[in-house]
């Protein structure tokens, strides 16, 4: 099967299931309950490259919160082992990515460091049903269950709708260009040997 992992989370809160291929084609079969979350993940799948399966069942009925970081959580765990002992990977990515009038950067470093800079300030409380401060929770879960440090920046803010957009693509392409294979790389790329 590849570099590809799947999981399960089952809590009081949640239940989860998600199967990660990161050689994709690009494929999302989304289903959170959180129509604006869906879109961003299968955004996050198509423009990676990575084939994602997400089916998640949570308690709506108290808000996203839960839902959108256990998800977060169970991508980040599922990319850590994806990548197995990440030999031959590029480790590093990075994008600057625009959608329409706003300018998001990703970096990304899959260092087994866990780290999150996020720099973004939204003006509306929720996109869709969607709460607009979840989008850290989000990546917060993914960049310390991966183990990956991960910068996002918004450059240039707008649209609510187009920086978290902008956001979920740039990390995909920065994430698909750190797990990408280098054939100069035999090894791990690290001074310390191991990563």
């Amino acid at each position: 099967m590849g570099r590809a992992a799947e999981e399960l989370r089952k809590t009081k809160e949640t239940a989860i299931s998600l199967s990660l291929e990161l050689d994709g084609n690009g494929t999302g079969d989304i289903d959170t309950g959180i129509g604006f979350f869906d879109h961003m993940l299968e955004g996050f799948a198509r423009h990676g490259f990575f084939d994602l399966t997400v089916k998640a069942e949570g308690d709506l009925a108290v808000d996203c919160h839960h839902t959108v970081e256990d998800t977060g959580i169970v991508l980040g765990t599922a990319i850590g082992r994806a990548l197995g002992d990440k030999r031959g990977i590029r480790r590093f990515g990075h994008c600057i990515l625009p959608m329409d009038e706003t300018l998001v950067l990703c970096a990304v470093d899959l260092s087994g460091r866990p780290y999150l800079a996020f720099d973004a300030a939204f003006t509306a409380e929720r996109v869709g049903y969607m709460d607009t401060e979840t989008v850290r929770e989000f990546f917060y879960a993914v960049s310390y269950t991966a183990g990956m440090n991960l910068h996002l920046k918004v450059l240039s803010p707008g649209n609510n709708h187009h920086m978290i957009e902008a956001m979920f693509k740039a990390f995909a392409r920065a994430l698909d260009e750190a797990a990408s294979l280098d054939a100069r790389i035999t090894e791990v790329l690290s001074t310390k040997g191991s990563l």
